[in-house]
């Protein structure tokens, strides 16, 4: 059955879907092509307006992009992950705000939402993790709408880019996402996916 078959009214066009979800990568391989600050901008603009519980925003970025970011970032990579990471024009640390309920007042003014959280740790991580990781995702989709590849990891050692980047420890870095032009001859065989039988109940 083709996307077609599952369109509905003001859908995204086929062409669309497989830019942002059938024909898309988790890329190993990086073209020598620069991403302009502006593009980075853009993207910013557009990864930051879908929702998130009471507008709360947590997700912070580092946008790597210099040798000397580069070689900060080195140490904290999984060996599997160096070479790959140092080749990407861009390597965005997709962090988040363990304090984003400062900017609650600003964000979400309809009501005093701080109040929910004072006195719940529990309930800050969770929202801050659940909400920057939604936040990632949404980076992701908005650098393939622009035209850009995506390589997303996990392997690296989250302390030492803390540590790195983060001194503070305002924010905690949760995920790596590698940004640029993919290398198509560099992409492995598609790995499966689990079919709507195997994942999913309709009740």
């Amino acid at each position: 059955m083709s996307v077609a078959d599952y369109t509905v009214a003001e859908s995204l066009d086929e062409t669309a879907l497989r830019r942002l979800f059938l024909d898309a990568r988790t890329h190993n391989g990086w073209q020598d092509r620069p991403i302009p600050e502006a593009t980075l901008r853009h993207l910013w603009d557009l990864a930051r307006m879908p929702p998130t519980s009471a507008n709360c925003s947590p997700m912070r970025v580092v946008f790597v992009t210099s040798a000397a970011a580069k070689e900060m970032l080195r140490p904290a990579l999984m060996e599997g992950n160096r070479d790959k990471t140092m080749a990407a024009p861009v390597t965005a640390i997709i962090a988040y705000d363990t304090r984003f309920t400062e900017l609650l007042p600003k964000l979400f003014p309809h009501t005093n939402a701080r109040e929910w959280f004072e006195g719940n740790d529990a309930l800050m991580h969770e929202t801050a993790f659940r909400n920057g990781t939604l936040q990632g995702a949404y980076l992701m989709l908005a650098a393939r709408a622009l035209g850009l590849d995506c390589g997303p990891m996990s392997g690296f050692d989250k302390a030492m880019v803390d540590k790195a980047f983060f001194p503070d420890g305002r924010f905690k870095s949760n995920f790596l996402c590698s940004l640029g032009h993919g290398d198509p001859a560099a992409l492995h065989p598609r790995s499966p996916r689990l079919t709507f039988e195997e994942a999913c109940t309709v009740v």
